[in-house]
């Protein structure tokens, strides 16, 4: 492990997998060819930057070389640089995906500090409508994933339809409960398109916790994941 005076930077050099709509670099850590056991992401929505700052710390702690499962820091850099949930173009990434119960209405969400789902986004224009989208979809098809697991905030919750034996040992590790779903529709979802390609999917949902807390008790869990160090633990 990386000493914590070292720390600071991101020593890993990135590979860009593609741009985003205002230009920015959609950067990957890690292998860049697949099949891998897990692909990580996070801050599909810009507004959750926690995730981007919990899966850093993972990766800052390892060792140039050491990076066995690739690391997606931003999905939506753009929305993260406006602190807005959607991409620049006002689209909710999580809602854009090329599903089978993909829609054209509206999305609502949440804030932060709200309880009721009023403020509107589109899905886009069309399934994969993106660049965001369309160089994640192209990432993963290159990747070829066992298990893709999704950061997001702040519900508090290991979201895994099929209750798989890793999404089981991260929801123990982080003492957050495992569901089935979030307990709303999500049209034109990551997770949905995910797993009309048979490929599993983990959506990890941190507490509305200091960010010193989401370190201390998430950031050793994503370590172990990027390294490949929890196989030894599911066995």
């Amino acid at each position: 492990m990386v000493p914590r005076p070292e720390r600071g930077i991101l020593r890993h050099a990135p590979w860009q997998y593609g741009k985003s709509d205002q230009n920015t670099s959609l950067n990957l850590y890690g292998p860049r060819t697949g099949p891998v056991d897990i692909l990580l992401i996070a801050a599909m929505h810009g507004d959750e930057n926690e995730t981007t700052v919990v899966l850093s710390e993972a990766l800052r702690r390892i060792p140039v070389g050491g990076i066995r499962n690739p690391v997606i820091l931003s999905a939506n850099p753009d929305g993260a640089l406006q602190g807005t949930r959607s991409n620049a173009r006002g689209v909710d990434l999580n809602r854009n995906w090329p599903t089978a119960n993909w829609s054209p209405d509206p999305v609502y969400h949440k804030d932060h500090g709200g309880t009721v789902q009023d403020i509107g986004l589109s899905p886009g224009t069309s399934p994969a409508s993106e660049a965001e989208t369309r160089a994640l979809l192209d990432c993963v098809q290159m990747l070829r994933p066992r298990t893709l697991i999704s950061l997001h905030a702040p519900l508090a919750c290991v979201d895994d339809p099929q209750a798989t034996p890793l999404a089981r040992w991260i929801a123990t590790r982080v003492k957050l409960p495992l569901v089935p779903d979030v307990g709303y529709a999500t049209p034109g979802s990551f997770g949905t398109w995910s797993a009309e390609q048979d490929i599993n999917i983990i959506t990890w949902e941190l507490p509305s916790e200091p960010l010193a807390d989401l370190i201390a008790s998430h950031t050793p869990v994503l370590f172990e994941l990027i390294t490949g160090d929890y196989e030894s633990e599911l066995n």
